[in-house]
């Protein structure tokens, strides 16, 4: 289960721009470049399914926060980027 999420485009940039705080569906979509509105609808309905986001609102406003679960995915992909910027130099030689 963890692996097929971790491996789907646009689902790192999903889980780090909500962590970020911009957690309605426009915001989202603003702040991933290149992401279209049929992706993200797809993306999000899988990560409500996979229990690593939940979709909140009131009469307001509605947006999508993350589980303990998604916060744990999103802090893998933090590290995965941390990584990629330590060692890309080394690996480009």
């Amino acid at each position: 289960m963890i692996q097929d999420i971790m491996k789907l485009r646009w689902i790192p940039e999903i889980l780090m721009t909500i962590s970020m705080g911009y957690s309605n569906y426009s915001d989202i979509l603003s702040h991933i470049e290149g992401l279209s509105h049929t992706e993200l609808n797809r993306k999000l309905a899988l990560l409500i399914e996979k229990k690593a986001i939940i979709k909140e609102s009131d009469h307001i406003r509605s947006g999508y926060i993350l589980t303990e679960f998604g916060s744990d995915l999103e802090h893998i992909f933090k590290h995965f980027l941390d990584i990629a910027e330590k060692y890309e130099p080394l690996l480009a030689n």
